[in-house]
């Protein structure tokens, strides 16, 4: 072997060393590795055991953690977890790494307002609501795509189980800590198959 070639590979060696690191630059802080063991450390979440919250907005992952401690959220493995980052420190390093993650980039990217006739009841919900039930679109505070917006928490690619199940909990007033008890008045609105039309509509978004 040459010793240029010795050197390229070399050279390509320390650039995917570099890359991989990189990709690790930001080490997780102490108070976020409870919250690894469930939401995982890419904040993706596993289905069926907790949500995805990478990329979720710190103002909307702080009021989450408050509730919880407060409360008014109860689950058998988020209350206790919660509290163990109840000092505000640990809280902010953990929200704030989670924040700071990639969620999955939607390749496709729809406007409000791109299709005037929507047969999918679940894309109707979504983009044009039932004001005759006082239902707004789901786009109006989630935004287009769900993708989220400032307060309110992206949906796009959230596990399907989890949306099924917080909007049912809306639905029975097991969860509360809206403003206005916004969502909980437009999910004891919609029914059950409707509830799991738009957990799979938004899980999909691609």
């Amino acid at each position: 072997m040459s010793l240029t070639k010795i050197v390229q590979g070399s050279l390509g060696l320390g650039v995917l060393l570099l890359s991989i690191s990189s990709a690790f630059a930001a080490p997780i802080p102490p108070s976020a590795t409870v919250c690894t063991s469930c939401h995982m450390p890419t904040g993706m979440g596993l289905p069926n055991m907790a949500p995805m919250i990478a990329g979720k907005n710190a103002k909307y992952l702080t009021r989450q953690i408050d509730l919880f401690l407060g409360g008014e959220r109860n689950d058998p493995l988020m209350t206790p977890m919660a509290s163990l980052i109840v000092d505000p420190q640990k809280k902010a390093e953990a929200i704030s790494y989670f924040a700071s993650l990639s969620a999955p980039e939607i390749k496709t990217p729809e406007q409000r307002g791109d299709h005037v006739i929507i047969s999918d009841p679940a894309r109707k919900l979504v983009y044009q609501g039932d004001w005759s039930r006082n239902i707004p679109a789901c786009s109006t505070c989630h935004g287009a795509n769900g993708i989220g917006d400032k307060d309110f928490p992206r949906l796009a690619n959230q596990h399907p189980d989890y949306l099924e199940e917080q909007l049912k909990a809306w639905k029975n007033k097991t969860r509360s800590g809206d403003h206005n008890d916004v969502m909980g008045s437009i999910a004891r609105q919609l029914t059950n198959t409707e509830i799991s039309q738009l957990s799979q509509y938004f899980a999909n978004v691609k």
